[in-house]
């Protein structure tokens, strides 16, 4: 996890970095799609990359192929290179990768291997045959955070985080504003373990946060040790990266769910057709658009908020809804976005503030 975010967030934007001129024809592949997935970890750990191999599998069975997957390929050029080239020596020509220590690496192969399709979630380089992507998960932890509210009895919610980064910031601050659609007096106390993935961190933190009276705990870290946590202490949780009731499933009442082959089912078909032309941006996906939506909700959410969970969630999808919309004010009073705007990209990717509502270490 580190390796995939902590340099993208110190550039500031995935979307905006490494900027590439694009060819002016659609990228064409000289035979059928053969497709590949290259993970960093192992493809069951539980997290990041099993959503993306049960994205693989739903792709598997949506168009009828065999996708093989390489699993614990670290994020160095040493490790990647050989990997994607033996794929490429046996005739794969649509090269999925995962993680954003791939970005180099999957930028000079795509240089040096021009008939071949990259794709790379939380990348940071594009190219007339690469494109990165990534997730706007702000607007499923809005949505969760709106169920977390609806569950808790005391309105004070909790949240665990890896560290106070745009794309971590930017879920937080979501969770607390959808808690607040809910319970307008709602508090969200976060604690950052300074690590992505570290399970006596987040469990540590999630038990600190439980022995404050706290009765439900969001996260935005790898492992399912606080929906442990919240299980073990008979409080509740909301998950991020899968439907983390597999492992604790009385205290799971929403998760933030990677829901990937929406989006790249269809790229791989542009690309079949002849008709992909990535975005020299990459993408930053929408619930809509296929990047997170969310696995709600649990037997503790009333069923009035579940049925406004939904709700927001179509009014999202239907863009009548904008979770960074304004007006909007952080918690010192000083304003963020204005009436009738919609924060921009960049300054979502380089989120240093905290909304009304949510208490900090910083």
């Amino acid at each position: 996890m580190v390796g995939r975010y902590c340099k993208l967030l110190a550039v500031g934007a995935v979307a905006l970095v490494a900027a590439t001129s694009m060819a002016d024809a659609a990228f064409k592949l000289s035979g059928p799609a053969k497709i590949a997935l290259v993970v960093f970890t192992k493809k069951n750990d539980g997290g990041w990359s099993q959503a993306l191999d049960e994205a693989r599998q739903r792709m598997e069975k949506e168009l009828g192929v065999s996708i093989p997957v390489i699993e614990n390929v670290p994020e160095n050029a040493t490790a990647i290179r050989p990997a994607v080239e033996l794929l490429i020596q046996r005739g794969f020509n649509v090269i999925i990768g995962s993680a954003f220590g791939y970005s180099d690496t999957f930028k000079e192969l795509a240089a040096k291997y021009p008939e071949v399709a990259f794709l790379n979630p939380a990348g940071t380089t594009n190219g007339p045959n690469l494109e990165s992507f990534y997730g706007r998960t702000y607007e499923s932890q809005y949505l969760c955070g709106m169920a977390a509210a609806g569950a808790s009895k005391s309105g004070k919610l909790g949240f665990v985080a890896a560290n106070p980064f745009g794309l971590v910031n930017w879920t937080v601050n979501a969770y607390a504003m959808g808690a607040r659609q809910v319970n307008p007096k709602a508090t969200v106390t976060v604690v950052f373990t300074g690590a992505w993935n570290d399970p006596v961190k987040e469990r540590a933190a999630a038990e600190a946060l439980a022995e404050q009276g706290i009765d439900v705990i969001g996260q935005h870290v790898d492992t399912p040790a606080v929906q442990l946590v919240a299980q073990e202490k008979g409080i509740y949780s909301t998950g991020h990266h899968r439907d983390l009731s597999e492992f604790a499933p009385k205290a799971t009442q929403c998760s933030s769910v990677w829901v990937w082959d929406r989006f790249l089912l269809p790229e791989i078909k542009k690309i079949e057709a002849g008709t992909w032309e990535p975005s020299p941006y990459g993408a930053f996906l929408s619930i809509k658009e296929g990047g997170t939506d969310v696995a709600c909700c649990g037997e503790a959410v009333p069923k009035e908020v579940a049925d406004k969970v939904k709700a927001t969630r179509q009014a999202i999808v239907d863009g009548k809804l904008q979770v960074y919309g304004g007006p909007l004010k952080d918690r010192d009073g000083k304003e963020r976005v204005a009436t009738g705007a919609v924060l921009g990209d960049a300054d979502l990717w380089s989120m240093d503030w905290y909304v009304d509502g949510v208490i900090s270490q910083q």
